[in-house]
């Protein structure tokens, strides 16, 4: 009789095996990611929040598939956080890849930070709102409901990252409310926002929809409203100093490709190749 460690293992190498299928089908090839474990190498990755939930997903089957090991930092898009990866990437840590919002991405590679032409989009995000279970559920899907939300609720919670600089320096200014709700929205730093909404520090919160998601205990609200939603790439590039960049451009075609697209767009996010049609 199969025990239920070895019926999750077999479970796991037939995802694997199909999901190594699929890439082969999209033109990524098999007998590329079939290196073994002689050879395996160490590829470290600075990734933001955005893409994290699809990321953890895929990282376990890349690293099954090829016996390569990924080793993860995170942190913000932006930012001075000491965690944030421009706080990060200026105190010389060292990467091989950097996962994060297009435009900072774009600023790095700018910086010689990233090399040039190395940036694949891997998502487009959006940002939405939730809060706890149990409570009152505000009607978001306006741009005068918002803004009503954002007047009645007693504390606001907003990321630190591209989601909050987008809320902070442009939305709530557009819609009126700046100045009403200073006293009580607060930019979260170094933490999912979610994470504050759960223990009651922050009646509603606002970040990337990926990032809100993982939060089952909380309600997921919505996005906002498309007139004044922000759609976001989160994109992947090669550190300068990389050391194996064939190695790190083939990680990051495996989480752009066609085949991860279910496992992207069940975090909330619309994969990149979708996003550009």
């Amino acid at each position: 009789m199969q025990t239920i460690a070895h019926k999750h293992a077999v479970s796991r190498r037939g995802a694997v095996r199909t999901f190594l299928g699929l890439l082969a089908g999209a033109g990524l090839a098999v007998s590329a990611l079939c290196t073994t474990v002689v050879h395996a190498a160490e590829i470290r990755v600075v990734t933001s929040g955005g893409f994290s939930a699809a990321y953890d997903q895929l990282i376990p089957l890349y690293e099954q598939a090829t016996g390569h090991k990924v080793i993860t930092s995170r942190g913000a898009s932006i930012g001075n956080a000491p965690d944030s990866i421009p706080s990060r990437l200026a105190r010389g840590e060292q990467f091989d890849i950097v996962i994060l919002a297009d435009s900072a991405l774009d600023q790095f590679i700018q910086q010689g930070k990233v090399k040039a032409g190395s940036r694949v989009d891997l998502a487009r995000s959006m940002i939405g709102m939730s809060v706890r279970k149990g409570t009152p559920k505000p009607d978001i899907s306006s741009v005068e409901g918002l803004k009503q939300t954002l007047l009645d609720a007693k504390s606001i919670a907003y990321s630190a990252s591209a989601s909050g600089t987008y809320l902070s320096n442009e939305l709530f200014p557009r819609l009126g409310v700046a100045e009403q709700i200073k006293h009580k929205a607060t930019k979260i730093y170094s933490e999912r926002v979610g994470a504050v909404v759960l223990r009651g520090d922050a009646e509603i919160g606002f970040q990337q929809v990926s990032e809100l998601l993982p939060f089952k205990e909380l309600e997921f609200v919505g996005p906002l409203p498309e007139e004044v939603q922000q759609r976001v790439f989160f994109s992947a590039g090669v550190a300068e100093g990389a050391a194996d960049t064939a190695v790190a451009s083939h990680l990051i075609r495996f989480l752009a490709a066609p085949a991860a697209a279910p496992i992207v767009r069940s975090t909330g996010m619309e994969p990149a190749a979708a996003a550009a049609r």
